[in-house]
């Protein structure tokens, strides 16, 4: 049985490198509120889970954006949307929980 590449593959893998090259703030930023929520004491625990949401929210919103941006550009939006999701889910899962909401 021979697995078919998805259509999109070589552009959202293209532009997944590009988010975390240009985006390495946003990548940096949720893991060390996602660390620091795991260190944390009950008392602070859940104002930095409420920290690492917002970084994570805010690195969604990117990955979005260029998602939307390129999708209009393309003859079968929907399929490219749900591959440049799977991508972020296997490539990038901490911003994967909320991408298709966006």
């Amino acid at each position: 049985m021979r697995f078919r590449r998805s259509r999109f593959a070589g552009v959202i893998e293209a532009q997944l490198g590009l988010f975390a090259r240009e985006h390495r703030d946003a990548i940096e930023e949720a893991q060390e509120r996602l660390a620091a929520y795991n260190r944390a004491d009950r008392d602070d625990a859940e104002e930095l889970y409420g920290d690492y949401v917002d970084a994570v929210e805010t690195g969604t919103e990117i990955l979005a954006d260029l998602r939307d941006h390129y999708a209009r550009t393309v003859d079968d939006p929907d399929r490219y949307c749900a591959e440049f999701n799977r991508a972020v889910a296997k490539r990038m899962p901490a911003f994967a929980l909320e991408i298709e909401n966006r």
